[in-house]
């Protein structure tokens, strides 16, 4: 439907654009960078003070247990924060889930802190686009929805969570149980063109830690004795990147390992991460992994461990996905917005919810660009032009129809 009607119009018409520039620049303002537990409280209080104007029980979930790799080997808790989550009406039938994230890349110490205005429609600082802005957008669409009778039909969760933008890794199994069973799922990553255009199909990422333990000995005076990790571990590395393919990309990115260079080195990690475009990509990857393990071990007379897997899966789009994209694209039109889509190499949250069998729209949020840098930018109006789009397709769905 390419028209707006007037039940529609009555929604949007909720729709607060100072309201939520006003939340902008306050979250904005509070650093949330994804290890800063202290900011990450702050953030989560407030999300919780806000998201409580809806109806329904708002709580915050303790995050999982997550490990990684010191550089000496050593395995490590990691700590994350708490994960928002609201559920409304959740004895309905026909139930959605909306997703966000809370935290950013701008750690506490990161010199990005401020904000500016680069001209009358745009704010520069650090998360207006990925995702504060993001994150009104979506509060601003079910406070419109819920003025509207269709809503009482429908019930949704809303998840906003501390770690996204590491992997989601203590949000994981969260974000399992609350896709199970709905019926269409909209995250709210900002637009992947300042135009406005979508997010389609998505590559999958995986990160690994290669834990390397050889035998140290004397440069010098008996060097045949020992057993090079760190040579290994560099060995193992060129070894990965020429599994590269159409279908794959491999980035080993750092090694940890070594100590004076009198000493053969006896430890040593391999960092590295990947980019499947399909399931089958990673699943065959995971095999030459291992297989490579093994012969490093027996070539090199070291021993190795692996540590990770894949994160996010990759993301197809099948037909009640495309049925999804298209009521967005319908709406979007009825609003007087062009709403167009591409394929893109970066994962979020939409791979994890993919992965359930849950048809989703994952780039709901603003329109704006630069993320992941002191560039990014948030062009201000978009914020009641998403909303509107968000409440019109929350309203089409509660109407009957299906993604």
């Amino acid at each position: 439907m390419n028209q707006l009607f007037s039940a529609e119009q009555d929604v949007i018409d909720f729709v607060d654009a100072a309201a939520m520039l006003g939340q902008v620049e306050r979250w904005s303002a509070i650093n949330s960078g994804t290890r800063n537990l202290d900011g990450l409280d702050r953030q989560a209080s407030e999300l919780a003070e806000a998201f409580s104007a809806l109806p329904g029980d708002v709580r915050l979930e303790n995050p999982a247990p997550v490990t990684a790799i010191a550089p000496g080997g050593q395995e490590v808790d990691l700590q994350h924060g708490r994960h928002l989550v609201l559920s409304v009406r959740p004895e309905a039938g026909r139930r959605f889930l909306l997703t966000g994230h809370m935290d950013t890349v701008f750690g506490p110490n990161h010199p990005f802190q401020q904000q500016r205005w680069l001209d009358d429609e745009t704010l520069n600082g650090p998360g207006v686009a990925d995702m504060k802005g993001g994150i009104a957008v979506m509060l601003a669409a079910l406070l419109a929805f819920e003025r509207s009778p269709a809503a009482s039909s429908v019930g949704y969760d809303v998840m906003i969570n501390s770690d996204e933008e590491t992997g989601s890794l203590s949000s994981a199994s969260l974000i399992a149980q609350l896709a199970a069973g709905k019926a269409a799922a909209l995250t709210y990553e900002p637009s992947a063109l300042p135009d406005g255009t979508l997010a389609h199909a998505r590559g999958g990422s995986g990160n690994w830690s290669v834990t390397i333990t050889g035998r140290s000995a004397h440069a010098g005076r008996n060097p045949q004795d020992g057993r090079n990790a760190v040579v290994a571990a560099a060995a193992l590395a060129l070894e990965l990147k020429a599994l590269e393919g159409p279908d794959i990309t491999i980035n080993p990115a750092r090694i940890d390992g070594g100590s004076a260079t009198n000493v053969v080195p006896d430890h040593a990690v391999l960092r590295f991460n990947i980019r499947p475009k399909s399931n089958e990509a990673a699943e065959a990857f995971i095999q030459h992994l291992n297989g490579l393990v093994r012969n490093l071990e027996a070539v090199h007379e070291v021993k190795a461990t692996l540590h990770g897997g894949l994160s996010r899966p990759p993301k197809p789009v099948d037909s009640a996905a495309d049925k999804l994209f298209a009521l967005v694209k319908g709406a979007g039109a009825a609003l007087g917005q062009t709403i167009g889509w591409r394929d893109t190499g970066g994962v979020c949250d939409g791979n994890n919810i993919a992965a359930c069998g849950v048809p989703v729209v994952d780039t709901m949020g603003v329109r704006g660009g630069s993320i992941h840098s002191p560039d990014e930018f948030l062009i201000v109006p978009s914020l009641a032009e998403r909303a509107a789009l968000s409440a019109v397709v929350l309203h089409r769905l509660a109407s009957g129809e299906t993604a």
